[in-house]
């Protein structure tokens, strides 16, 4: 029997999703009504933020991020390299200069030593954004320590992990999008991450003058609370009272809303969530056992000390070299088994947009790990018995 091909993630759809979302679309809004804030609220709950924003996708929430931090044309922001290029674009949309932060070469992530490097060479960041690539967690405690010295502002792309613990500097377990050690952190719901809305994002913080600035932001900029009006002659009867039509676009936001049908889909999803990020540490483990005694020439990407990540890619660093054959040939060779696999990710900085901001930029851990990186099949659907047919592929084409 042919077994079905495996892409290398996937969404995962149940009947109850269908149905929140059927539910959705008899009731009155379908945009801009009660369940975004429901959804807001249940996601800033099962983060343990007081604070969460929802918008359009992971992109405008990087970069309504970096316009609610004061980020304006000409300043500068650190941004992790190794990871997909909206990390920069958020800030870059905003008009700031990108100045990139390179990575641990077996692990892609941002390391203080590279924070530290980056902010020295770039004299005067305002913000940095650090990637916690595939689910694992990068050193927040120790990077926020050296962003304090500097006044940076830090946000965490956290687009990867969703549901990924760790333990603070008193022995605390958090959990990613906590905003222990950040001014925000950023969410994707792309069908490939942990859960889906099939496109959408989310901004958590624990600053609720910071969330009126991203709630305006992703309304075009628009202000309905009478209170806060600054025109009184426009905003009030001859009594004094607010005239009910009346709002002000006080700044120049812009059209990032969610609508309350993403929202039912998300609230299904995120009701299952503990499950959901069970099964991947399961296919974690499944696929770390399998690899632990390989004498193959590769290597899975470790997790460190403290962190309990809710992995959204499982990568694999392959020494091409020493297997004679180039990573196309690989991919090719587990495709034609029925087993898809991505490269995650070309460094940013080698992007021909930002090479022509940045001639000659090298940042050797981050091409170090691009060289060898590439992500197999890794999503909740997945049986128990598919990491071995992975592996048992990767023998095939590389042993």
């Amino acid at each position: 029997m042919t077994l079905p091909f495996l892409p290398y993630g996937q969404q995962e759809i149940t009947d109850a999703d269908k149905q929140a979302v059927l539910a959705a679309l008899d009731d009155p809004y379908l945009t801009t009504g009660p369940k975004v804030g429901e959804f807001e609220c249940a996601f800033a709950g099962y983060v343990g933020s007081r604070e969460a924003v929802a918008v359009s996708n992971g992109t405008a929430a990087l970069h309504i991020a970096a316009l609610a931090a004061g980020i304006k044309p000409g300043d500068k922001v650190l941004a992790s390299t190794m990871s997909f290029a909206a990390s920069a674009n958020g800030a870059a949309y905003a008009g700031a200069e990108i100045v990139f932060m390179d990575c641990d070469p077996d692990t892609g992530l941002t390391t203080v030593e590279n924070f530290v490097e980056a902010a020295e060479r770039a004299g005067n960041a305002k913000m940095a954004v650090v990637v916690h690539l595939n689910g694992e967690h990068a050193e927040m405690a120790q990077i926020a320590r050296e962003a304090e010295k500097r006044n940076i502002i830090l946000v965490e792309d956290s687009c990867h992990a969703l549901g990924t613990q760790f333990q603070d500097e008193n022995g605390e377990t958090c959990k990613v999008g906590q905003c222990r050690y950040s001014a925000m952190s950023t969410f994707s719901f792309h069908p490939v991450k942990t859960m889906t809305t099939g496109e959408g994002g989310m901004i958590t913080c624990n600053d609720s003058d910071l969330a009126g600035k991203l709630r305006k932001l992703r309304t075009h900029g628009i202000e309905r609370d009478a209170d806060a009006m600054q025109d009184a002659g426009l905003a009030l009867d001859k009594h004094g009272f607010p005239n009910p039509w009346y709002y002000e676009m006080q700044e120049l936001g812009y059209n990032y809303r969610l609508t309350d049908i993403a929202c039912a889909l998300g609230l299904s999803q995120l009701g299952r969530m503990d499950d959901i990020v069970d099964k991947r540490r399961k296919l974690k483990a499944i696929y770390d056992d399998l690899l632990r005694d390989t004498n193959l020439p590769l290597m899975p990407v470790k997790t460190a000390d403290g962190i309990n990540p809710a992995r959204h890619l499982y990568p694999l660093l392959i020494d091409y070299e020493a297997v004679g054959i180039d990573r196309s040939a690989v991919m090719k060779g587990l495709r034609e088994q029925g087993i898809g696999t991505q490269v995650h990710y070309i460094p940013t900085h080698l992007q021909p947009w930002y090479c022509r901001q940045n001639p000659g930029l090298k940042l050797r851990g981050a091409e170090h790990y691009y060289e060898r990186t590439l992500s197999m099949p890794f999503f909740a659907k997945m049986s128990d018995s598919d990491p071995q047919r992975v592996i048992e592929a990767v023998r095939n084409v590389i042993g």
